[in-house]
């Protein structure tokens, strides 16, 4: 990274321009998550939401990734979930269908028409998430006894539905607004902006923790005390030396490639020349990204909904709370209404059936987006070869090798990173008999280091551009 360069391009009109239109953006995205959606009291609605996400680890991470708007129960509730649902949706179709294969080749246009498809199917998804969130919500707040002022009419729900569904359509939007000026994805900008957003409520919530004293302060070698809760104060230490490991970590994985050199062919045609030079094809430890995670975390809420469907319409059946029970994720919210005796076999149930289905899906989705023989007949096509092995079926055969000896290891790693949360509560149940509720979501840090190095990337490129003449000048 050229640190110094994108300092100096800051200096450059257009360059503030575009940083600007961009912070602008992101605080018109904070606005619009604090604009409740117009059905009922919105409190009321507000605590049934805490109860769901308490008992669903895929409610907890579309809380995360919407930026706190499940919580809030405002208009981005559904939040940008249909939009990447159907991203995943065609882009397993583009692998399936030839045709659509064909058209996703086919440069710049191609692109376009599969982001116009994209943003057609993502809009009766998020229809169809705002009815069922809609549905569930009030549901609950049923079922908690809670009284409502009045049941909403047939008006009010097509109100708050359309409301909940334009949310989500402007949180598109609004990351292609972001795209459009060059400097990262959109997307992923907002992904990154809802994590992000959530870290002062923690710092202000842990710093109520550190300065409460009133349980003693810490003693400084006898020689004076430290207005701050000793305990806290060291678990504080604790964790902030195994982020910075973890985040030094997640940077190496997320970095680490296999470089394959490619050579070509030196062919002559006429009096002139060309070939005869060696590329690479760097090839990702983890390829597939936060994908297998997400795909891990909706697969394992499926049984839970099932359970929690179950006891609604029979509250006494034992299969639909065993389902709940079990395939719960585990946290400090639920530790003592779940495990009430202690620590049990059924603890680590979830906890390794997400480990093993990040793994497979890992292999799954790299095998969709890093097609081998497609990569092989490129290379053929343009001449290109890698050193001691035929061009073709061979050269497709070596790759998959390399990409099954990554998968192994990446599979691994990412499964790891997804277990951070039940790995630091296991520490803690061990030591203090119960989760102390401060674990450290692996997955919201994958997707910040991963999202914080492809903008960073994109800045660097945009600095250099506007700084080049700049540059030439230093250089005579």
């Amino acid at each position: 990274m050229h640190f110094k360069t994108i300092f100096k391009s800051f200096k450059n009109k257009d360059m503030l321009k575009r940083i600007l239109i961009i912070l602008g953006i992101l605080l018109a995205y904070r606005i619009l998550a604090h604009i409740p959606v117009p059905l009922g009291e919105p409190t009321t609605f507000r605590e049934a939401v805490k109860n769901l996400i308490d008992k669903s680890d895929f409610g907890s991470f579309l809380n995360l990734i919407s930026g706190g708007g499940l919580t809030s129960f405002s208009i981005i509730l559904v939040g940008l979930s249909p939009y990447i649902t159907a991203s995943i949706v065609i882009q397993l179709l583009t692998k399936a269908v030839p045709k659509l294969e064909e058209i996703s080749q086919d440069g710049e246009t191609g692109r376009r028409r599969i982001n116009q498809w994209t943003r057609v199917l993502a809009v009766p998804l998020a229809i169809i998430q705002s009815i069922a969130y809609i549905y569930i919500l009030y549901q609950s707040v049923i079922a908690a006894n809670t009284t409502i002022a009045t049941d909403p009419t047939i008006s009010e729900w097509i109100l708050a539905i359309t409301a909940m569904v334009a949310g989500s359509i402007i949180l598109m939007w609004l990351g292609e607004l972001i795209t459009e000026q060059g400097i990262g994805n959109g997307i992923s900008m907002v992904i990154f902006a809802s994590i992000i957003s959530q870290l002062p409520a923690t710092i202000a919530s842990l710093g109520n923790s550190l300065f409460d004293t009133s349980n003693g302060e810490l003693s400084m070698f006898g020689w004076f005390n430290l207005p701050v809760n000793p305990v806290v104060f060291w678990i504080l230490i604790g964790f902030t030396i195994a982020l910075l490991v973890v985040i030094y970590f997640l940077v190496k994985i997320n970095e680490a490639q296999r470089i394959v050199t490619i050579n070509y062919a030196k062919r002559v045609h006429g009096n002139s020349s060309y070939g005869g030079i060696k590329s690479i094809l760097p090839i990702k430890l983890i390829a597939a990204g936060v994908i297998p995670v997400i795909f891990a975390t909706a697969f394992l809420s499926v049984p839970a909904l099932i359970g929690q469907v179950i006891q609604t319409i029979n509250p006494d059946n034992s299969f639909g709370a065993a389902l709940v029970s079990t395939f719960t994720a585990p946290s400090a919210n639920n530790f003592s209404s779940l495990y009430p005796e202690g620590l049990t076999f059924q603890w680590f149930i979830y906890p390794l059936c997400y480990f093993l289905l990040v793994i497979v899906f890992t292999y799954f989705y790299t095998s969709i987006i890093f097609n081998t023989k497609e990569i092989a007949d490129n290379l053929q096509k343009q001449g290109g070869f890698i050193e001691g092995v035929r061009p073709g079926i061979k050269t497709a055969e070596y790759l998959g090798k390399i990409i099954t000896r990554l998968n192994f290891f990446g599979a691994f790693a990412l499964g790891i990173i997804a277990m951070l949360p039940f790995i630091t509560d296991y520490i803690f149940i061990l030591i203090m008999g119960y989760p102390i509720g401060l674990s450290i979501s692996g997955t919201g840090l994958l997707i910040v280091v991963t999202v914080a190095l492809e903008n960073l990337r994109s800045l660097d490129s945009r600095a250099l551009m506007v700084t080049y003449d700049d540059f030439n000048n230093d250089e005579v």
